[in-house]
Order: C-alpha cells, then structure tokens, then sequence
C-alpha cells in the first residue's frame, strides 16, 4: 500500500512538472508588428516551387479557412494555379472534377475524402470558391485540387479500374473481381494473408501498366495512363501501411513526399510551376522534430527541393479546437492557452491572424534570437483526450522555428470546426 501511495504521488509530482515546463510567458518585443505581414501581401521567393502550408490544429475554423485565403492570395500574387491537401488522392480527384466541370455539388465532392476533419463549411466554401473561379478563368489560368495522401482505397480503385474498361476489358473483369472485397469500409477487416494477396494483385497490376504502357495510351491519352498508374501506386501504398504497421508514420510521410513529387512534375508538364501544399504542421515542417522520430515530408521535400521548398508553420495563443476523444471516439470541443517565445514576442500585435516572414523578421536582433531557440510550438492532431492539457508535451513539438519554417501564421484566438454528418 505504502509503495502504491508513493508511485501514485511520484507520478502527480511528474506530471506537475511537466505541466509547468515551458509554461511561462515570453515578453513582446517592441515594434513588433512592423515584421508581420497580412495574409494578402504574403510574399514568397520566385524561386520557390513548392509552398507548404502548416495546420497547428485540424480543428479550427481560421486554419481550415487560411487554406482558402492563402490560396487566393498565391492565385493573385504568385501564380499558384495547384492546391494539394494532405487527403485522399483518388477522393481528390472527385473534388477536380467538380471545380473543373461543375458535375455534383461542393459538399458531395468534399465528402469524397471520406475523412471527418474536412467535413466543415470551411472546405466546402473553399471549394465552391475554386469552382466559382474556374467557370470565368481562361483555360491557362484554372485551378486544380489534388490530394498526396494514400490512406483509402474506393476512389483510386474506381480511377483504376474505369481506365481498364477502356484500355483492356477483359484485365478490367479480371482485376475488378480480384478487388471487389477491398473497400474504405473493409480495409481495416482485411488479414494479413489477405493484405499480402491484395499486394501481390497490384504489383500485377503495375507489372501490367508497365507493360503495356505504349498501346495503353493510343488507346487513352499520356494523362490518362498516368493517373491509372498513380491510382495503382496510391492502393499499393495503403496496402504497405498495412503491411508494415511498426513503421506507418515513417512510410506515410515518405509517400507523401513521393506524391507530391508526382504531382508537382505532372503540373510542371501542364505549364504549373508552382503548388500549394496543406498538411499538419508535422508534416511540412523541415526538422522532424517529432517525439515519435518519424521522418516527415517536409525534410523529404527540403532535401529533394533544397531552396524551392518554403514551409510556412502556424501556432495560436488561445484556442477552442474540435477534436476526435481518443477514448470514446466521439467529437468534442478542447480549451487551451499555449504560449512560447515567438507567439509572445508578438502578443501586443492587434490583428488577430498574421504572417511573419522569418528573413524579414531576423532583421530584429531580438527576434533573431527568438527565431534560433527551440521552443514549444503548437501541433494538435485529430486525436486528443481531456489530459493532454496538463503539459504541453502533449499538444506541441519542440522545434528551432527558423530551422523548421521559413515563415508563420500567428492566429491569437482560434474558433472550433463543426462536422458535417
């Protein structure tokens, strides 16, 4: 008993600890607001090729809603025509088609992705507004959406096998057949024999593609043939997931990495040289500071693109974010207030959402200082539980900013997304 009390004791003296490290309040530096920048006049390098927007939170209707305004301000200032979004390649293309043809509606397109964090009028007012632009821009000057995530199966299986209807009916009976029990819905109830089949089947797949690549494009287009053989890779990248659980984190961001890659060259192929990327803020940040020691995607980017990857990182002071219970499953609304020396340094700032471009901002020896210190920064995924609030170990990275991003969105008070059933 005596042992019990002193272990529960040792544990809540921890925990206090490590709820009170990192805690304290950094001073506002003087002038400060003269090194932010509205979202609007965002000025990046020419340069660059790849802009990777980071989310602290999932949750929020300001980091949801700066994907379209930062959009809007690269289609205006920067002649970004891309948008990918850390989210299904294959629900993805769902969303082109709507913004390119107008077939459906916003929310149907949306819900394509089949992940709860985008179900928010936040998307689907972003993606009606790239409709929207689309019906009066010139054929040169349109948008497309893509995602570079590859955690579902239906809509790439469906890419995969309609372009087999057209090119090889018969493979295309064949390899329907040999997919139809693989869906979003299944996916989870799938063996390991099975997974291992599954893999099997699309390297056939891929072998075939391969194979016949030259009579497949007369019988299609270039385009076309590519997209099948991305479906194909996106389902063979699920399917590795599976495979190779010890190791998810790790492989996703790689496969992130690999498709944006992907996408980049085949919009450079269009006459696109720039891309909006949006993700987590652990996936684009360059340093992979992350207690679970994964790789993320944006170190892959910053070693494969060197100065033609810019990361722009976000934090928040005060924040109500909507998140999934990691216990119950359900959906609830968290408080907490996160400070550190960078979103300090800026708090007599007025507006509610900045930018601060890190080149601009090493012009002030004080903020220089702040940006070369590791400090705690926001990083909220989607799943949380009430005592995660304790420390924030649990609710940020500890990371060099100016090491990590080239730039940050500062949003002083943050509102919670509501899911759309």
């Amino acid at each position: 008993m005596i042992f019990v009390k002193r272990s529960f004791l040792f544990i809540s003296v921890l925990f206090l600890l490590l709820a009170l490290t990192g805690c304290g309040r950094g001073e506002a530096i003087k002038d400060a607001s003269t090194y932010t920048s509205t979202i609007e006049d965002i000025d990046i390098p020419d340069d660059v090729k790849i802009i990777g927007f980071g989310e602290a939170t999932h949750g929020n209707v300001e980091f949801q809603s700066l994907k379209k305004d930062l959009f809007q301000a690269l289609v205006k200032n920067e002649d970004v025509r891309v948008f990918v979004l850390e989210g299904d390649f294959g629900g993805a293309q769902q969303i082109n088609q709507f913004i390119l043809t107008g077939a459906g509606t916003a929310e149907e397109a949306v819900k394509a992705l089949d992940y709860g964090i985008y179900k928010t009028d936040q998307m689907i007012e972003f993606v009606q507004w790239m409709h929207d632009y689309n019906m009066t821009a010139d054929e040169n000057n349109k948008v497309y959406f893509y995602g570079n995530d590859m955690q579902r199966y239906d809509y790439s299986k469906k890419g995969l096998l309609d372009y087999y209807e057209i090119v090889n009916s018969e493979e295309a009976a064949e390899y329907r057949a040999q997919l139809e029990d693989v869906t979003n819905k299944t996916m989870r109830d799938l063996t390991n024999s099975q997974l291992k089949e599954l893999d099997e089947n699309i390297d056939a797949i891929i072998k075939d593609l391969q194979s016949n690549k030259d009579a497949y494009i007369k019988e299609s287009s270039k385009e076309a043939y590519l997209f099948a053989a991305q479906y194909a890779q996106i389902m063979k990248q699920r399917t590795q997931l599976f495979l190779n659980d010890s190791d998810y984190m790790n492989l996703r961001d790689k496969y992130l990495a690999e498709n944006l890659q992907w996408i980049v060259e085949f919009e450079a192929t269009q006459g696109h040289s720039k891309v909006l990327m949006s993700a987590h803020n652990g996936h684009i940040e360059k340093t992979s500071a992350n207690a679970a020691g994964y790789k993320s995607m944006g170190q892959y980017l910053e070693e494969m693109y060197q100065d033609d990857y810019f990361a722009i990182g976000t934090d928040f002071v005060k924040n109500t974010f909507q998140a999934q219970n990691a216990g119950s499953g359900e959906r609830e609304n968290y408080t907490i207030e996160h400070h550190n020396a960078l979103v300090d340094a800026f708090s007599d700032v007025q507006d509610n959402i900045f930018y601060v471009d890190f080149e601009h901002a090493k012009k002030s020896n004080e903020l220089a200082n702040i940006l070369s210190e590791a400090q705690r920064m926001g990083n909220i995924g989607d799943d949380f539980r009430p005592w995660y609030k304790l420390t924030q170990m649990l609710y940020t990275i500890k990371m060099t900013p100016a090491d990590a991003y080239d730039g940050i969105i500062i949003v002083q008070e943050a509102t919670p997304t509501k899911i759309i059933e």
